[in-house]
């Protein structure tokens, strides 16, 4: 992306800022919100609001806006991905670059759990609302549900992930849950780490599909461990895997998603950095690999 597209962009929010609405009006929605074959590659960019903006060995890696939509317009380019997932900034820059046609757009919902902080898992709803994302005409929202059952400010991301999940099935929208289990291993006020063993997966999953007044549009987004059968069997709801850490061994985590991808009620995949800013700096042949797992 040239510095003349940023200032664009730029000029586009400080004198035309309706142009984003006029935008999100005339974009073309999918007909699903998978692909033909009823699988899904979603692009994931929602780190940023977060405070995450580490991709491998480079920290600040995503806080460079004009870089990220490059690589954003890039993957989404490709045949065979279905979608994108994120935040408002990040998704209204992809409108104004008329990046979103044909494609599944899910808002990022809750970010207030910042990366590191001591309040991490009470991740407050900062971002779309049910009712915004049906304004924009996008087809579904995106919630991080972390559960610390050694921390009782759990309580309060539980109960708003299940309202926003009945408020998106009310609208007709998708809600995409991502939960895990949460421990502090080194004790209170040190870091976060999300349990990958598969009974604390499993029981996040199990947790996160009875959110809500009705599951009929909820979608799950799961972690790629090993034995993701016996994961998956715990519901019916559909079941996209994410992506992590940028993997030092590319190959071992195609792997590993290709084998995720076998139970019958995983749908596709959600990936953000691993695509986006893989090792060997080739966006497009990373996509295509993806999609190839599909």
């Amino acid at each position: 992306m040239t510095r003349e597209q940023v200032r664009e962009l730029t000029r586009a929010r400080l004198f035309h800022p309706a142009a984003i609405t006029d935008a999100a009006a005339r974009r073309r929605r999918p007909t699903t919100p998978v692909g033909p074959s009823g699988r899904a590659l979603i692009i994931a960019a929602d780190h940023p609001a977060r405070g995450a903006l580490r991709a491998g060995a480079h920290p600040l890696a995503m806080a460079d806006r004009a870089d990220l939509l490059s690589r954003l317009c890039a993957a989404l380019a490709r045949p065979g991905v279905t979608g994108v997932l994120g935040t408002a900034d990040v998704l209204e820059d992809l409108l104004l670059l008329g990046a979103l046609d044909g494609k599944a757009v899910f808002g990022s919902m809750n970010r207030g759990g910042l990366a590191g902080a001591d309040w991490e898992v009470d991740d407050r709803f900062t971002g779309y609302t049910a009712h915004g994302l049906a304004r924009s005409g996008f087809e579904g929202g995106k919630m991080l549900l972390r559960l610390d059952y050694a921390d009782d400010r759990t309580a309060r991301t539980l109960e708003h992930c299940a309202r926003a999940v009945a408020d998106l099935a009310e609208t007709g929208l998708v809600a995409m849950v991502e939960p895990f289990v949460s421990r502090r291993p080194d004790g209170p006020g040190q870091g976060l780490r999300n349990d990958l063993s598969i009974e604390s997966v499993t029981r996040a999953a199990t947790i996160a599909a009875g959110l809500g007044s009705s599951s009929a549009r909820t979608w799950l987004k799961l972690p790629a461990i090993e034995d993701m059968e016996r994961v998956a069997a715990a519901t019916t709801l559909p079941t996209v895997i994410l992506g992590g850490e940028v993997a030092a061994d590319p190959e071992a985590a195609y792997a590993r998603w290709a084998k995720a991808l076998e139970p019958p009620t995983v749908i596709g995949l959600a990936v953000g950095r691993s695509l986006l800013y893989p090792a060997d700096d080739d966006v497009e042949a990373a996509v295509d690999t993806a999609v190839g797992l599909l």
